[in-house]
């Protein structure tokens, strides 16, 4: 357990603790800083706000209590819900581990603001190499068609008919290992998924890294001495309304990594010390332009007219075989179409739970969300395929005033809170949703093959598990709060690397580009830390030793430090 000594002020107490290094969070952005800074010799702490688990600890079942409710965090806002992971390793642990590359034209977007959203020193050319460096890591590998389950073939052969592509999804998963649970959602227990419990943390702690779960990081304030205090409450491990304690940490660097409905909040509440935040923190958050779609589809259709057979009697009734998204549609990822005309559509398995609860019925006479109709297809939930949308969005999302602790009002022991993110789709969102939703409707209604409808938004508004942008980097001070190099505008010292960094919807799941952005960022962090009288350097290898990675981007390091 950490000191607790210290107070509030901004001076360095005697009983203060100390360490080089804090680090807020422990998902890609969090993992990734502590790792490089600890194997380049700081002294690093890291705060994680959930618990830590391991592979035996993941519970296949969704009891309250369990790992399902225990590391997720599920915030209510107005307009907009965002499930994401609470837990050391973050969301990596709840992801589904498809790890795709952006597309190029991601990096020319003009966004809400009409003009180029990411820095002009990014392109998808100049992050390859630091994608790369991920790929090596985890490691990432490309999914082939023997690895495909019923769902993803089944969507494959519909896209296939419809006169459309599909493609194999790449992926963090140690297909050796899996056993097609579809538990992954809920961690896994057979540590196939490559999630930063196995690389980047283990080897973090291997040079030196604390790690310390539960601890809820509130607030920063600056020390005397020009680092920053870090102000935390230890949550309780069965009921997160409930703090144990509190405490501060001095650093002389802090990197912020608590996710981008985290982030905003913690810099939202430290204004008070700290001084006026940059326009964007807690601005322009986006969604991933994110909607899913569940397609109830006809057993007999699917024999009859794609010619698929199980082998046992069965066309398809396979949902509860597999895991998560093994098959995308990128048809629609073409440079040449207008903005928010762009976007993909990737088989996905989303377990009983939500999707129960946000699947509408196609073709209900009454309510669509509940009631008869709904119970009916319940029935068939075999026969369900669900197609994950992700679309350019507006970045329409704002961080109203913070809660008094947190990022949200709990609203029970675990999981589920109450947030104050407004989120109100413009036209182009929503043009960019019904396109998308046209055609999935297209490809799956084809031939009577399926009934498709998209899941409800009246219950909870929009939703997402890849939220984004709400602390972004850009050139533009006006529009960003970070600089090119994750530094946040007006208070040296700080750095910010997980998801809210990213200036916009992506089209494809952000994970990788989250960690290469990471990447990308620690030759500045490092020379910053050294700046600041931390004997630390830039050079690691990746986490198992492997040195490809690091040898491409030797040319490029140089480039990224303020010098």
């Amino acid at each position: 357990m950490s000191g607790t000594g210290g107070g509030t002020g901004s001076g360095t107490g005697s009983g203060t603790e100390r360490t080089d290094v804090l680090v807020i969070g422990s998902g890609f952005g969090g993992a990734i800083a502590a790792y490089h800074l600890a194997a380049g010799g700081a002294k690093v702490v890291l705060l994680e706000r959930g618990p830590w688990l391991k592979g035996e600890d993941f519970d296949h079942d969704f009891k309250l209590g369990s790992s399902y409710t225990r590391i997720f965090d599920f915030v209510v806002g107005d307009g907009m819900s965002v499930l994401g992971g609470n837990c050391v390793g973050g969301g990596s642990v709840v992801y589904f581990a498809a790890m795709p590359r952006a597309p190029g034209f991601v990096f020319e977007r003009r966004g809400s603001i009409g003009r180029r959203m990411w820095p002009a020193a990014l392109t998808r050319d100049t992050l390859d190499p630091w994608y790369d460096r991920v790929a090596e890591a985890l490691p990432v590998s490309q999914q082939d068609w023997p690895d495909v389950t019923y769902a993803g073939g089944l969507w494959a052969a519909a896209c296939a008919h419809a006169g459309g592509t599909a493609n194999p999804v790449p992926v963090a998963v140690d297909n050796d290992r899996c056993t097609n649970c579809n538990w992954m959602m809920a961690g896994c227990r057979f540590d196939a998924k490559r999630s930063l419990l196995l690389n980047y943390l283990p080897a973090a702690i291997a040079h030196g890294t604390e790690i310390r779960p539960l601890h809820e990081v509130q607030h920063l304030s600056r020390t005397d001495d020009g680092g920053y205090r870090v102000h935390y409450n230890v949550v309780d491990g069965e009921d997160y309304r409930v703090h144990d304690s509190s405490g501060v940490i001095d650093a002389k660097l802090v990197v912020l990594a608590a996710g981008a409905g985290a982030t905003p909040v913690i810099l939202q509440r430290s204004e008070p010390a700290l001084g006026p935040m940059p326009y964007a923190v807690g601005r322009y958050f986006s969604g991933n332009g994110e909607r899913l779609n569940t397609a109830i589809v006809d057993e007999d259709r699917v024999r009859e007219v794609l010619g698929l057979e199980r082998g046992d009697g069965l066309a398809y009734a396979a949902n509860q075989i597999g895991r998560g998204p093994v098959v995308a549609n990128w048809d629609r990822l073409d440079p040449s179409l207008p903005e928010h005309s762009r976007f993909s559509l990737e088989q996905l398995y989303f377990p009983p739970g939500l999707g129960t609860i946000l699947a509408q019925a196609p073709g209900a006479t009454g309510p669509t969300w509940f009631g008869v109709e709904k119970k009916e297809i319940l029935r068939r939930w075999q026969s369900w395929l669900t197609v994950f949308i992700m679309v350019e969005d507006d970045n329409e999302g704002v961080f109203g005033p913070p809660p008094a602790t947190g990022n949200a009002m709990r609203l029970s022991q675990q999981m589920l809170g109450r947030g104050n993110l407004s989120y109100h789709p413009t036209a182009n969102t929503l043009r960019g949703w019904s396109e998308a939703d046209a055609a999935v409707r297209d490809i799956l209604e084809r031939d009577g093959l399926a009934e498709v409808m998209p899941w409800t938004n009246d219950v909870v508004g929009a939703y997402t598990v890849h939220p984004l942008a709400s602390c972004r980097i850009g050139d533009d001070p006006a529009s960003s709060a970070l600089d090119d190099r994750h530094e946040l505008r007006g208070h040296p010292g700080i750095f910010v690397t997980d998801g809210s960094a990213v200036p916009g919807a992506l089209t494809v799941n952000p994970a990788m580009t989250i960690a290469a952005l990471a990447e990308r960022a620690m030759p500045a962090i490092v020379e910053a830390a050294r700046e600041r009288g931390v004997p630390v350097r830039y050079g690691a290898p990746a986490p198992d030793g492997s040195t490809s990675g690091r040898r491409g981007v030797a040319s490029l390091a140089g480039g990224l430090t303020r010098r």
